[in-house]
């Protein structure tokens, strides 16, 4: 079953397509129930779901940002092979009601991570 939700600025939807998250050489997420976030003026934003992230690889931060769409932001910092990516994970814990669908989800920054 696909679980779509629209407002009027943001979709999210399904990622159809298995994804494999690494930072370095270190797999730090691999999930093919993915879902895609896309909003106006962004590029869209994969979020993966928490079952399927290695949290072992991950620090929790104090840092928390807010998007009035989205809700509160709290984010990780990714550790491997010597080195580490601060703020590199985010989540919304209790995302806003028109994105439901992302809650219990991480999405990754994709200047700190790669994609497979």
């Amino acid at each position: 079953m696909t679980d779509t939700r629209t407002t009027e600025e943001i979709t999210v939807r399904d990622h159809r397509e298995p994804v494999t998250v690494r930072f370095h050489e270190v797999v730090v997420a691999s999930s093919e129930r993915a879902r895609e976030l896309r909003e106006p003026g962004h590029d869209p934003v994969l979020y993966i779901p928490f079952d399927d992230i290695y949290f072992v690889h991950m620090q929790k931060t104090t840092t928390q940002t807010e998007c009035p769409r989205k809700g509160v932001a709290s984010y990780w910092r990714i550790v491997g092979q010597g080195t580490a990516a601060e703020d590199a994970v985010w989540t919304y814990e209790d995302p806003n009601p028109s994105v439901a669908p992302i809650k219990g989800y991480a999405a990754f920054d994709p200047s700190k991570v790669s994609f497979e």
